[in-house]
């Protein structure tokens, strides 16, 4: 059975990073696109950025140019590296893999950007 561990959440000032993790464990295809999606308070899920297998990139418009999504070379683990952060980034953060029929999410890990 795969599993989902986020980290890295937290409180940051604007302008301030964090970064993301979210590691898979288990018996993991081969092929696979995990990414990250957000829900604020009162709004729906939306995606952040995702990443497939073969390391092609998709990324929302809201965070272009300040977030990115990286993996590391074992396709375990992905991260998402945030930059010059705003007040509304803040929301629920959740990782989530998809690999064949499987479509499983992670706990979800809050960030909070504040003064």
């Amino acid at each position: 059975q795969v599993q989902l561990a986020e980290s890295g959440g937290g409180l940051v000032q604007p302008g301030g990073s964090l970064r993301l993790s979210c590691a898979a464990s288990g018996r993991l295809n081969s092929v696979w696109t995990m990414g990250w999606y957000r829900q604020a308070v009162g709004k729906q899920r939306e995606l952040v950025a995702t990443i497939r297998s073969d390391g092609s990139t998709n990324y929302a418009d809201s965070v272009k140019g300040r977030f990115t999504i990286s993996r590391d070379n074992a396709r375990i683990t992905v991260y998402l590296q945030m930059n010059s952060l705003k007040p509304e980034d803040t929301a629920v953060y959740y990782c989530n893999r998809r690999a064949g029929a499987m479509d499983l999410w992670g706990k979800g890990t809050l960030v909070t950007v504040s003064s």
